[in-house]
């Protein structure tokens, strides 16, 4: 069965930005759909957050598992991939708006950051990945965006005048996510 986890960012919820309407959208097509609630979004420890992720994949490794993160969600995904066991494969992940290098200094999101990450072990696990960014984010610069698909050969999806592509923003629906987890898991809407 194909599964898809979606993981907030910082100081966010499962119930935020453009999630319900993907998890709509994906009912509609079939692909059942789960957004997790990360412990502590208002001081999130990588270690319990990466747990959580781990805590859903590996009680349905048996599926075809993918995984979608906002934010601090795109980290706490990488840092799952990176330490998880060596049989542990996630087909794909979509990765939007989110950082791979310390920023500002907040040391519970610099947690998530340093060490730097070991994408050979990353990439060893997942499928494939498609890495969304609007071109104008104030949070994180699209530099991140770049280098992030570059190191795991990802397709890079730009959104024009899309800032941090969250619910303050306005991003109620994301349509790019949608079409890459459909391409992804084969299905069609």
């Amino acid at each position: 069965m194909k599964k898809v986890f979606l993981i907030h960012g910082f100081r966010s919820s499962p119930n935020g930005g453009w999630r319900p309407w993907l998890l709509g959208e994906l009912a509609a097509a079939d692909v059942y759909a789960c957004a997790l609630s990360m412990p502590s979004p208002e001081a999130p420890e990588v270690d319990a957050w990466v747990a959580e992720i781990a805590r859903y994949a590996e009680r349905d490794a048996q599926d075809e598992l993918y995984l979608v993160g906002h934010s601090l969600g795109v980290p706490a995904i990488l840092r799952f991939l990176e330490r998880a066991p060596e049989h542990m494969r996630i087909a794909g992940a979509v990765l939007v708006s989110g950082p791979i290098e310390p920023l500002g200094e907040n040391a519970s999101i610099h947690a998530f950051l340093q060490p730097p990450f070991n994408f050979d072990a990353i990439r060893s696990k997942i499928g494939t990945a498609c890495v969304i960014h609007g071109d104008d984010d104030a949070l994180v610069p699209v530099r991140h965006a770049e280098m992030l698909a570059q190191h795991l050969s990802a397709e890079l999806v730009i959104v024009p005048h899309g800032g941090h592509l969250n619910g303050s923003g306005g991003w109620k629906e994301l349509p790019q996510v949608k079409d890459a987890l459909l391409a992804m898991t084969g299905e069609r809407p």
